[in-house]
């Protein structure tokens, strides 16, 4: 599988595609604001519409930013009718477990191949290669899909088609909650007299210890909250996860909780900030701020809005 069409161009696409590209793959690309492929156009095709993209590939990757997004430029544009006999499809983008599974069988029907396959990593693991990728699909086609996966990062078969979606939520549950955990225990901790530095450092090296608290944590005493992932993408991936819940007949409490401070969060204007930005909402609440001596750095109006 040579031939590969990307769509979605965006934070977490561009080093991906870098990377394809690196690992010796033939691109088309296409993206909704094509100034962002152009930096590209020395190495890849640029596709002038997702359905020129699509025809002739072996392999058509979508990183677009929400269910919406992939139905719209693959499907309901009918894109997706150019899809070659045997061709696979790999859907990265953060969708909902139904979507993903309704786009499998609209290309089983066209005697195309499907995954399911998002990721978490950020745009740190895409670009050093190292993203966890949750596939759902068959192993026949998770296979076909080994060389393409390992160009990004490491891959994991979670079951059906559906799988990787339901992965991506159990995942982005993990780190939203989280997140929360980790700007109130800094807080607390500051507004206590200890110094969140020294905390964030010492609770590193014991239970409490995570990516989360190591990064993130970074960030919020940095006062870094530059985007790897937008706080609106882990509201919408909060809504998804809180939609499941629904449909399974599952209460989830903490969720729903962290759901309505991302809410608010973007109601205050900060929807284009990191996901670690949720420390914002935290801090307007108490009238406080976990390091008042470092200034704060985003700048929403810059923020390329076609992360996915």
């Amino acid at each position: 599988m040579r031939n590969i069409c990307f769509l979605g161009i965006g934070l977490m696409g561009e080093p991906m595609v870098a990377r394809l590209l690196d690992a010796g793959f033939s691109l088309t690309l296409w993206n909704r604001t094509v100034e962002k492929a152009q930096p590209f156009s020395g190495r890849a095709r640029i596709a002038s519409s997702p359905a020129e993209a699509v025809a002739e590939a072996d392999v058509v990757i979508t990183m677009l930013e929400n269910g919406t997004a992939v139905e719209q430029v693959l499907y309901q544009s009918n894109a997706i009718a150019r899809l070659s006999p045997g061709a696979l499809v790999i859907d990265m983008s953060s969708v909902e477990p139904a979507t993903a599974r309704r786009h499998g069988a609209r290309v089983a029907e066209l005697g195309g191949c499907y995954l399911d396959a998002p990721v978490s990593g950020g745009t740190r693991g895409a670009q050093a290669g190292t993203l966890s990728i949750m596939a759902g699909g068959n192993d026949q086609d998770f296979d076909e899909a080994t060389a393409v996966f390992q160009a990004m990062g490491r891959a994991t078969l979670i079951g059906p088609v559906g799988s990787g979606q339901l992965a991506k939520l159990a995942n982005q549950t993990i780190v939203g909650i989280t997140i929360g955990a980790v700007s109130e225990a800094l807080l607390l901790a500051a507004k206590g007299g200890a110094r969140p530095e020294k905390v964030r450092e010492a609770l590193l090296g014991g239970f409490a210890g995570s990516k989360i608290l190591e990064q993130h944590g970074e960030r919020m005493l940095a006062r870094n909250f530059e985007p790897g992932a937008p706080a609106r993408i882990q509201l919408k991936d909060l809504g998804m996860i809180l939609d499941e819940a629904r449909t399974e007949g599952l209460t989830l409490p903490l969720s729903q909780r962290v759901f309505e401070q991302y809410r608010a969060l973007l109601a205050s204007g900060h929807g284009e900030v990191d996901h670690s930005g949720l420390l914002l909402e935290l801090e307007r609440l108490n009238g406080v701020q976990l390091n008042p001596d470092a200034a704060d750095h985003f700048s929403p109006t810059d923020l390329d809005k076609e992360t996915h």
